[in-house]
């Protein structure tokens, strides 16, 4: 599982070096071949490629007249781009998805249990703070059986 966190710099290249205790995870379990998309823009999201392949294998299951299914696609495929790590373990995050979620410089990078996910570090810092986790978030979680 991918957890925890780490801050990175996207180079002016466009380059982010994967974190060394999240790339070796990543390479062990998966291998290099990834996948980086967003669906809102906001925040790079980093899945290792056979994972991504089970999403598609669910998308391709639904109708493909499904809306959502259509809106999720236009969103992934818009922003998305397959990517191998490089032996340093970088990767280059595509530009359009620079731009549209501002992560240049210092960024974030978060272990979401089997992806990884790259936040502009003030606007992370912003949105933990804006969206706190509630009593009815913790309740909800132990409905859920976590």
């Amino acid at each position: 599982m991918l957890r925890g966190s780490a801050v990175a710099t996207i180079d002016d290249k466009g380059r982010l070096k994967v974190p060394t205790d999240l790339r070796r995870l990543l390479e062990e379990r998966w291998g290099p071949d990834l996948y980086v998309t967003s669906v809102l823009g906001d925040s790079a999201l980093i899945y290792p490629l056979p994972v991504w392949e089970e999403i598609e294998a669910r998308l391709a299951a639904m109708p493909s007249t499904d809306r959502v299914r259509q809106r999720f696609l236009e969103r992934v495929s818009y922003f998305g781009q397959q990517l191998r790590l490089d032996g340093q373990g970088r990767l280059v995050v595509p530009q359009i998805l620079r731009e549209a979620a501002a992560i240049t410089g210092e960024v974030v990078v978060s272990g979401s249990l089997d992806h990884l996910v790259v936040w502009n570090r003030d606007r992370f810092v912003r949105k933990l703070a804006e969206e706190p986790f509630t009593e009815g978030d913790f309740q909800a979680l132990a409905e859920r059986g976590v």
